[in-house]
């Protein structure tokens, strides 16, 4: 299975996950961890891979810096297929956060976008391609290994 595809799957499964959440907090009085762990079980369907509301996978790349914030989403399921990560955080601008924390570690610019207030930059370095994107307050990793 490409990347792109599983990528493109995984953005999917996010933005149904979020929904969900949304709609059972506004059904049940109190849902706590069936929740999250219904949300969590969506996306392992959808993506195959582990889900994580609150912490990252245990398999996630230590190399890759990520920036503090609250961990919405992440999920993935390692090697070829990658993760993603959906970070909310108080930084003035989480995506310039994001972008500094990989220069840091030794990544370097591949490629980025930018329009509107919205932001979009790839960096990778001799394992890793790092996508971030980011509007306000959240910033979403997308992290594959290099093949």
């Amino acid at each position: 299975m490409s990347t792109s595809h599983t990528v493109s799957r995984a953005a999917i499964a996010v933005a149904i996950a979020g929904i969900t959440a949304t709609l059972f907090t506004g059904c049940f009085p109190n849902p706590g961890d069936l929740v999250n762990r219904g949300v969590e079980e969506a996306i392992e369907g959808a993506t195959g891979g582990d889900v994580s509301l609150g912490e990252l996978p245990a398999d996630f790349p230590t190399s890759v810096p990520i920036i503090d914030g609250d961990i919405t989403v992440a999920a993935g399921a390692g090697g070829a297929e990658g993760w993603v990560v959906v970070i909310t955080s108080t930084t003035a601008d989480p995506v310039a956060e994001a972008v500094s924390e990989l220069q840091a570690a030794g990544f370097t610019e591949d490629t980025s976008v930018s329009a509107g207030g919205t932001g979009a930059v790839v960096y990778s370095n001799a394992e890793y391609l790092v996508f971030i994107a980011g509007e306000g307050e959240t910033v979403s990793y997308t992290v594959t290994a290099k093949p």
